[in-house]
């Protein structure tokens, strides 16, 4: 039975042979300097920007502390428990009225983040 393979270390403690993920292309350094100032903006500020609060009404508990959640146009939404919520240990059940953050991508789904009543 033969030993397994020795793991040689180059350079900067890579295992040889491995590829960097900048000389494989799969990271690209700006050449342009309006390129590099959008890479210095935080990419979460321009995410929050983007949220839509909405309010609704709890319908249906489901497991993994998922909700079925329907808006005020009538719509059913699938929303889960935002982290603080569920660090704090907040409950939610049928019929109270929840404020959540929807992103524009896709209006199907909501983070709950607060429980109104």
């Amino acid at each position: 039975m033969n030993p397994p393979p020795r793991k040689e270390f180059g350079a900067g403690g890579q295992i040889r042979g491995l590829r960097s993920p900048w000389k494989c292309g799969l990271l690209r350094v700006p050449t342009d300097p309006a390129a590099w100032a959008a890479n210095e903006s935080d990419s979460r500020t321009i995410m929050m920007d983007q949220l839509v609060d909405v309010e609704g009404v709890v319908t249906k508990v489901l497991p993994g502390t998922m909700f079925h959640v329907e808006l005020q146009n009538k719509r059913q939404v699938l929303a889960h428990i935002s982290g603080k919520m569920r660090k704090r240990f907040i409950r939610l059940s049928i019929g109270d009225r929840v404020k959540m953050e929807m992103t524009p991508y896709d209006l199907g789904k909501a983070r709950i983040v607060y429980r109104l009543s």
